[in-house]
């Protein structure tokens, strides 16, 4: 986790550095990209394949230091944007992630729950504050544990609350500062920690859960219990089986949601605009590898993705 880090932390010095040249040399043909950090490492794997044949442009992925999306030539986020940010930019919905939860492998939470699972109840009562609650029907916690959260409004925690009808302030717990490297650091240090994550932070390259870290089963068809065919979270590549093409409607207790790359319809540079065209056609081979899903197609926007280029190559 230190290594990861230390890139994300270079990739930021090193992005600022190129963005601060590409004002003093507007010649230079340099692109920006921002956005959810959990999405950095996928987005510098399609970095690298593209300068091999397009080494004319530089592609650089910056920490987003500003809430002003202007300064920065693609936005990557993992949640949808409010209308009137909508209606100025283009959208490329290329990959989906799912949000699940997790505890310290070593902790009792995990070692009981990895068996039995969470249903609904068990996961409203764990993560979130609500005064309306019928007592009555809340399940015992057989277990003590320590929920950590995002402190900063975020869209990893903003899906995981609206799935189950809250919003991220109901969310319960420690709240950590920082990006979702820092949670998982601060859940490791307790042995009774449990949290939620997303599925691209979780898995490692060969498809297993990070060193440290136990996913937890959960009901995922809303029955109100969790059957040995739900225990799939041990592995991507179960997970995978089990979701990818499952509509919304049909996982009940699982958060999915979009990872879009996005550009200004105004603004955007053609190298801007090439990118997310050659990432269109090639980059989903790597989603898996990332702990990605593929987009449902229906859902995917690739058609008005496709007219936009198209628009925007014939304005030439």
């Amino acid at each position: 986790m230190k290594k990861l880090t230390l890139i994300w932390l270079a990739t930021a010095f090193a992005g600022t550095a190129v963005a601060q040249s590409k004002i003093s040399n507007p010649e230079q043909k340099v692109v920006v990209v921002t956005g959810a950090r959990f999405s950095y490492k996928l987005i510098e794997k399609w970095i690298d394949e593209y300068t091999r044949t397009t080494p004319g442009v530089q592609i650089i992925v910056e920490s987003r230091g500003s809430s002003d999306p202007q300064r920065y030539d693609i936005l990557a986020e993992v949640y949808e944007h409010p209308a009137d940010i909508k209606e100025k930019r283009q959208y490329l919905h290329i990959g989906r992630y799912a949000v699940l939860p997790v505890a310290t492998a070593n902790s009792s939470f995990a070692k009981l729950y990895s068996r039995e699972g969470l249903t609904k109840q068990h996961i409203t009562q764990i993560f979130f504050h609500d005064l309306f609650a019928d007592k009555e029907k809340e399940k015992p916690i057989k277990t003590p544990y320590t929920v950590y959260t995002r402190l900063q409004k975020a869209g990893v925690p903003m899906v995981f609350s609206q799935h189950f009808g809250y919003e991220q302030k109901d969310i319960k717990g420690t709240g950590i500062a920082g990006a979702d490297t820092h949670l998982i650091k601060a859940l490791l240090r307790d042995s009774t920690g449990v949290t939620y994550l997303p599925s691209a932070m979780i898995y490692d390259e060969g498809g297993k859960p990070i060193d440290g870290l136990t996913v937890i089963p959960v009901d995922l068809n809303g029955n109100g219990k969790i059957s040995e065919e739900e225990k799939i979270v041990d592995q991507f590549g179960k997970v995978v089986s089990k979701l990818e093409l499952s509509e919304a409607n049909q996982v009940k207790n699982i958060p999915i949601d979009y990872l879009h790359l996005s550009v200004d319809k105004q603004s955007a540079s053609p190298e801007a605009i090439a990118f997310l065209k050659w990432v269109n056609e090639n980059g989903q081979k790597y989603l898996h590898q990332f702990g990605f899903f593929l987009p449902l197609e229906k859902n995917d926007g690739t058609t008005n993705f496709n007219e936009f280029v198209s628009r925007k190559q014939k304005s030439k």
